[in-house]
C-alpha cells in the first residue's frame, strides 16, 4: 500500500481513485490498473439534501448528526449504542464486507461514524480522505439515484478501551500518564461560548481544534505535521489520550488523527462537554484566551 503521507496506519484512509476501483467504476472513468478488491459498503454521512443533490454511486445515506448522548451512565449508554448499531446494520453494514464512510471533506461526521465502526469491532473500516469534495475534484462520477440498502447481519462487539464515560474522565484528572484533548473552538474552550449549563473546559485539557488536522483541501495533513502539532502540545504516544468536544463528533476527528499516527491508547468521551458542563458535580476550568 502506498503511504506518501507517512502514516503509521494508512489503511484507515482510502483515496478517491482506489475507492472508484473497488466500486468497479473503471468503465466510467480512466483509472490506474490494479485489483479492484471486494466492493465496500459505502456510507454517506452528509445531510439528506446534499446526498439528494449528488453522491457516490452505490452509497447509502446515513445522517447521524444530532443523534448524541448526554448521559454516559451504563443504562443510557447501552441504549444509545444499540440504536447506533441498529442504524449501521440497517444500511447494510456487516463484518463480511469492508466499509467506507465519507462526508464533504475528511470531516467530523465521517470520523464519528468511523469511531462507531471501530468501537463495535468492524474488521475493515476506512474513511474517504478529502470526502465527496475530493471525489468530485478527481472527476469521478456522481449520481442522484438511490436504492434501498439490504440490511446487514452483524453481531456487534464493543471495545471499551476506545470509549470514555464521565466517570472514567473524572478518574483520570491530574494523571500525568493521561492527556485530555479538547477539540472544540477557542471560544468554547475558554468559556466565551457556552453550550451547556456551564462554560469552560475539563481541568488540565490540552486544546487542539479539530480543524487543525486538515489541509486546505479538507484532507488529513501528513503524519510529520500532525505528529509535530500533537507532541508540541504534550499529546504523546506514551500517554493515554481522551478526546472530547461538545457531543463526540469533533472528538472522533481527533481520535482518528491519532489513530493514523499509531497512538496505541485513544478514547472518545462521547458524552463530551454537553454532559460534563451540565453536571454541576464535575470540576470546570476557564483557560485564558
Amino acid at each position: 500500500m502506498e503511504n506518501p503521507k507517512g502514516y503509521a496506519n494508512p489503511e484507515l484512509l482510502i483515496e478517491p481513485l482506489e475507492l472508484a476501483r473497488r466500486l468497479g467504476l473503471g468503465a466510467a472513468v480512466e483509472l490506474p490498473s490494479g485489483s479492484a478488491g471486494e466492493a465496500p459498503v459505502l456510507l454517506d454521512l452528509r445531510p439528506a439534501e446534499a446526498f439528494a443533490a449528488g453522491h457516490i454511486p452505490g452509497a447509502a445515506h446515513l445522517d447521524l448528526f444530532g443523534v448524541s448522548l448526554v448521559d454516559t451512565d451504563p443504562a443510557p449508554l447501552a441504549a444509545f449504542l444499540w440504536i447506533i448499531a441498529h442504524l449501521l446494520t440497517s444500511r447494510g453494514v456487516d463484518a463480511g464486507r469492508p466499509v467506507v464512510v465519507y462526508d464533504e471533506q475528511s470531516g467530523i461526521r465521517a470520523a464519528r461514524a468511523f469511531w462507531f465502526l471501530e468501537f463495535f469491532g468492524h474488521p475493515d473500516a476506512r474513511l474517504l480522505d478529502g470526502g465527496f469534495g475530493a471525489w468530485e475534484r478527481a472527476g469521478l462520477p456522481a449520481t442522484r439515484d438511490a436504492s434501498a440498502p439490504q440490511k446487514g447481519a452483524w453481531e456487534v462487539g464493543g471495545d471499551r478501551a476506545r470509549l470514555a464515560t464521565w466517570r472514567q474522565v473524572s478518574e483520570r484528572l491530574g494523571r500525568a500518564e493521561v492527556a485530555i484533548l479538547d477539540t472544540r473552538s477557542d471560544e468554547e474552550y475558554c468559556g466565551a461560548l457556552v453550550r451547556a449549563k456551564r462554560g469552560g473546559a475539563i481541568p488540565g485539557a490540552v486544546h487542539i481544534e479539530w480543524t487543525r488536522n486538515l489541509d486546505e483541501a479538507g484532507a488529513f495533513k501528513p503524519a510529520a505535521e500532525l505528529r509535530a502539532m500533537y507532541e508540541a502540545a504534550g499529546v504523546t504516544p506514551d500517554r493515554e489520550v481522551v478526546s472530547y468536544c461538545q457531543g463526540g463528533y469533533r472528538a472522533a476527528h481527533g481520535y482518528f488523527a491519532l489513530r493514523l499516527l499509531g497512538y496505541p491508547r485513544v478514547r472518545n468521551y462521547i458524552g463530551s462537554w454537553k454532559e460534563w458542563g451540565d453536571r454541576e458535580d464535575l470540576p470546570v476550568e476557564k483557560p485564558a484566551g
